[in-house]
């Protein structure tokens, strides 16, 4: 399955996503650097109704926002080196919390995961548009 995505349809885009995810909680994000992983979760935080600001979690690890239905857990492991090191920093418990958790650069702790983890990967296809591949769903 997958979506089309350019920054004139993001919102609308993030409100598909949402409906495909069929109420998975952890979605792991694969993408080039640039590919846009950060852009898209933050339509996604406001199709969800966070009202805080949403930015990369690059040095801080796990940034966590408030939304009506509860929590989501913004996460991205790119300065992580493997699991060991993503279960220190408190990774392993968001994604358990059965809150929602979007990951970015999952594959430095792949073996974490709970089973039923969406994974999406962004394809970078012009300086514009964006293919989001899903699987796990």
């Amino acid at each position: 399955m997958q979506l089309q995505c350019t920054l004139d349809n993001i919102r609308q885009t993030a409100h598909r996503f949402w409906e495909l995810i069929d109420g998975r909680k952890v979605i792991a994000f694969y993408g080039n650097m640039g590919a846009g992983k950060t852009t898209l979760i933050h339509a996604l935080c406001d199709e969800k109704g966070v009202t805080s600001t949403v930015g990369s979690p690059t040095f801080s690890i796990i940034n966590e926002y408030k939304y009506p239905g509860g929590r989501v857990f913004h996460i991205d492991l790119y300065r992580l080196k493997d699991e060991e090191e993503a279960v220190r920093a408190g990774v392993e418990d968001c994604l358990y919390s059965g809150e929602i958790c979007l990951v970015e650069w999952p594959a430095r702790a792949e073996g974490i995961f709970p089973e039923d983890t969406a994974w999406v990967e962004i394809q970078v296809v012009d300086p514009n548009t964006r293919i989001i591949h899903f699987s796990g769903i």
